[in-house]
């Protein structure tokens, strides 16, 4: 049988947080429907941030409460404090009993991008996630970790790969399920990739690892081979290349999702994904925020669609 590989969907979050256009409540969970019916089964929804912070996910609240329920389908939200586990919790509570949704918290792995992040230092982040983890635990919801510039960061260079392997194993051992190590600038090369995974392989069960990889540099897919190699079988992607990150200068787009799956499934890899269906998601996501995304296999795809109902029919068909 071929190698299950999940791809976790940020774009709705970690992708619509960084557009120009705020998407209305309505257009984003057409969007979430649209990545369900593609097959998707984690998906990053939305984030608990204050709307100060970041305006255009001012309505999780009301988007938790009305997501799309699926069998197998488990949503994600960031929650940056107890506050806003209590929000989550409370917008969960109201929203479709089916519809699972569980935690997020998240930190970086350089001090400056951190402090940038969320105004804090990264042990003060540590103390904050007291008020997170633990009681989103003992509320039943599952906790994924999140840890950026693990590979660069835009004010400080290099990060030191045991500093984030630090981290990673910390927050495991808080409680995170998983831990998705992000290269927030997409500066990361695979023998970087191999080196940071290579720390990680004895001190972290399997599948506890996964991969947030951004575009910046082209690097992208060539990381997540990295990673396939060590064992990693779990990638982040945004539909379309959606995203980038509002506190990293530079920081292009995420890797997008329809490249990721093109190429696992020309693998040979299982992903439980319809390439086809994923592509019209990508569509809509184009539509939504009013410009052309850079994901490649969505752009290919969508110009062959369009030749192909372009192109004239046979004679006497």
């Amino acid at each position: 049988m071929a190698t299950r590989i999940t791809v976790y969907e940020v774009g709705p979050r970690d992708g619509l947080q960084n557009e120009a256009r705020v998407v209305p409540t309505d257009g984003k969970l057409a969007l979430l429907a649209a990545l369900v019916e593609a097959g998707l089964t984690r998906i990053e929804a939305t984030s608990f941030v204050s709307p100060r912070w970041i305006p255009a996910l001012a309505d999780s609240a009301e988007l938790v409460e009305r997501l799309p329920s699926r069998p197998g389908v488990q949503y994600v939200a960031l929650v940056p404090n107890g506050k806003g586990l209590e929000r989550l919790l409370e917008a969960r509570g109201k929203g479709h009993p089916a519809a699972s949704v569980d935690a997020a918290v998240f930190l970086s792995a350089s001090e400056t991008h951190n402090q940038k992040n969320v105004n804090k230092t990264i042990e003060e982040t540590f103390r904050a996630f007291d008020e997170v983890i633990g009681p989103a635990l003992a509320a039943g919801l599952r906790v994924r970790g999140y840890v950026s510039t693990a590979w660069g960061c835009p004010y400080e260079g290099k990060v030191d790969p045991r500093r984030v392997a630090a981290i990673a194993e910390r927050l495991l051992s808080l409680g995170c399920w998983q831990v998705s190590l992000g290269d927030t600038i997409g500066v990361g090369t695979p023998n970087q990739t191999r080196e940071i995974l290579g720390l990680l392989s004895s001190r972290a069960r399997p599948g506890s690892i996964a991969l947030h990889l951004h575009d910046t540099r082209g690097t992208a897919l060539a990381n997540v081979l990295a990673g396939l190699d060590a064992g990693i079988t779990t990638f982040d992607a945004s539909v379309g290349g959606l995203g980038g990150c509002p506190y990293a200068p530079g920081a292009s787009g995420n890797l997008a999702t329809e490249d990721l799956v093109y190429m696992l499934q020309g693998m040979g890899y299982e992903t439980g994904v319809d390439l086809g269906k994923l592509v019209a998601a990508g569509a809509l996501a184009q539509e939504l925020v009013g410009r052309t995304l850079p994901g490649k296999t969505l752009q290919a795809e969508l110009a062959t669609r369009a030749r192909a109902a372009t192109r004239p029919g046979k004679a006497g068909a």
